[in-house]
């Protein structure tokens, strides 16, 4: 079981432990080929009260897997932002926005990048989000001291706030930034695969549509108000782990909020540490973490490729008897065919190879990918070797279980 804390709270919060199990699978580096979910030991879940630079500094270096940093914007707010009847918006104008100066900003976003470049592994991305007034200048920080910018995201809302005096456009979008901790970085995750399969096996796109949080989602104190003037929508954060990160993975938030990167993490499968220095964020993100609940491991498994499944030989089809030795192997319209021979190798006239080497003679090609030519007769009609070979992997997986 997985404790979650908040540390350095001043609460009745503090004391309370909830736990909860997180079925997750072989860290990055492992072999990520098993098809199901595997109980992982238990580590800390947890919510850290205090400064984010200070407490990054406390973590192991190269310890982190993903990094999402929602800072603040340094809006600039001049004055209280009006409705045309004259009311008062709920606009962002805490004590945590406001910076001296561009200067005073830019020295703050240089320390939390640094910090959190530390503890990141050398595989690890960072996300950040930001709007016009701050993404730019976030972004040329973070070329500066190394990271590589490897896409920018559009979030574009679907419910934006109006620009209430009808001088510029309305605000409909923020930016986020996803950068590898340093040019040239390898092995850092990007589920693509999993992305184009959940999107009608289309590439996922760089400008995402997604509604503001409203709703029962969007915390409120107790007199209803908002609790968190700049609450994020948990699709965002949801898509933002399923796109870079893996089920076990160690998730860091520097400015953790009200925990939506949390709770998201928790559902996920993800572990999750969070720093943030308001005590009353920091409760409502414990209580509002400790609430989520996992999701069934089975959905959380990793979206396995064909190249990441274990190697299978042809042999082995007819060793388990998947494919019996003389059987006629054609192509998809019967045009050719040949034999299986009881060593694995298949013979198209008086010409002996693997599958793929004869598919690729029987078409006149240099190249062939022979499970997918091959076809054998079943109940229901032709099927492509393939689906014998998936069955065996089944078969497999079921056995190792």
């Amino acid at each position: 079981m997985i404790p979650l804390s908040v540390e350095g709270l001043a609460s009745p919060i503090a004391s309370l432990k909830y736990e909860f199990r997180v079925m997750g699978v072989a860290r990055r580096g492992a072999s990520v080929r098993t098809p199901r979910l595997t109980p992982r030991p238990a580590s800390s879940f947890r919510v850290v009260t205090g400064d984010c630079v200070a407490e990054m500094a406390k973590l192991p270096a190269a310890s982190v897997d993903l990094v999402f940093a929602d800072p603040p914007y340094n809006l600039q707010l001049q004055g209280d932002l009006k409705r045309p009847d004259d009311s008062r918006v709920d606009a962002v104008d805490d004590a945590w926005d406001k910076f001296e100066s561009f200067e005073a900003y830019d020295a703050f976003t240089r320390a939390w990048l640094l910090a959190a470049r530390r503890a990141m592994k050398p595989s690890a991305t960072l996300w950040v989000i930001g709007s016009y007034h701050n993404i730019f200048r976030v972004g040329t920080i973070l070329q500066d001291l190394g990271f590589w910018i490897l896409n920018d995201v559009v979030w574009r809302k679907s419910n934006p706030m109006p620009n209430f005096r009808g001088r510029r456009f309305t605000n409909a979008h923020e930016t986020l930034i996803w950068a590898a901790r340093e040019p040239g970085a390898k092995g850092y995750t990007f589920n693509y695969e999993a992305l184009k399969a959940g999107n009608e096996d289309v590439q996922v796109r760089s400008d995402w549509t997604l509604p503001l949080c409203t709703g029962e989602e969007r915390l409120k104190d107790a007199a209803g108000k908002k609790l968190h003037p700049t609450q994020k929508p948990e699709a965002l954060l949801a898509r933002v782990l399923l796109s870079s990160s893996r089920p076990d993975d160690l998730v860091l938030d520097p400015f953790c909020g009200t925990g939506t990167t949390g709770a998201v993490a928790k559902r996920l499968g993800r572990r999750f540490l969070g720093i943030e220095r308001d005590h009353d964020y920091a409760a409502a993100a414990a209580e509002r973490i400790a609430a989520a609940e996992a999701l069934p491991e089975a959905s959380l498994a990793p979206f396995r490729t064909a190249r990441e499944a274990p190697r299978v030989p042809f042999a082995a089809l007819i060793e388990r008897g998947f494919v019996a030795p003389g059987t006629t192997l054609v192509d998809a319209k019967r045009r050719v065919s040949a034999l299986v021979r009881a060593d694995g190798a298949v013979s198209f006239g008086d010409t002996v190879g693997s599958i793929h080497r004869i598919g690729a003679l029987a078409q006149g090609l240099d190249a062939c990918n022979g499970w997918t030519f091959w076809h054998v007769e079943t109940d229901t009609g032709l099927a492509p070797i393939d689906t014998l070979r998936a069955a065996f992997r089944a078969e497999q997986s079921v056995a190792a279980e």
